[in-house]
């Protein structure tokens, strides 16, 4: 019986943390976001882009990501299109992308997954944490 419930314990699926060590909590559900859409920067297996990097979205971000082929601006289909101040789950590389640019948006440190620091140094998304709430 007790190693029926050890193996339960280090086989039961983990909470996604952020990037400090806690739960991640939601990015947004108004645009809903993330790439299960379920308001979460959750990755999965078939998430080539790794949408881990919870954004405040800024004009500059926008135009920039339209100048790299990923127009976040028109409405698509279910897509509403973002606009300045919407929160968005963005992949890891471009956010990464737009640090090197100088057009890195806000990032909202308790709903960014912590595979983020796999592409962007911890200290990067911390001197662009989004400190007043939305």
């Amino acid at each position: 019986m007790l190693i029926v419930g050890l193996v339960f314990v280090l086989t039961a699926p983990q909470a996604p943390r952020n990037v400090e060590g806690g739960d991640l909590t939601v990015c947004s559900i108004a645009p809903m976001t993330g790439w299960s859409r379920n308001g979460r920067c959750e990755t999965a297996s078939d998430d080539s882009g790794t949408h881990v990097v919870c954004a405040q979205v800024t004009r500059a971000f926008l135009e920039f990501s339209k100048t790299r082929g990923n127009d976040l601006i028109a409405p698509r289909g279910t897509f509403p299109g973002l606009k300045e101040g919407d929160r968005w789950c963005l992949c890891a590389l471009r956010y990464r992308e737009a640090l090197e640019g100088g057009v890195a948006p806000p990032v909202v440190l308790d709903a960014t997954h912590a595979k983020a620091v796999d592409y962007v140094p911890l200290e990067k998304l911390r001197e662009h944490a989004l400190h007043a709430p939305k």
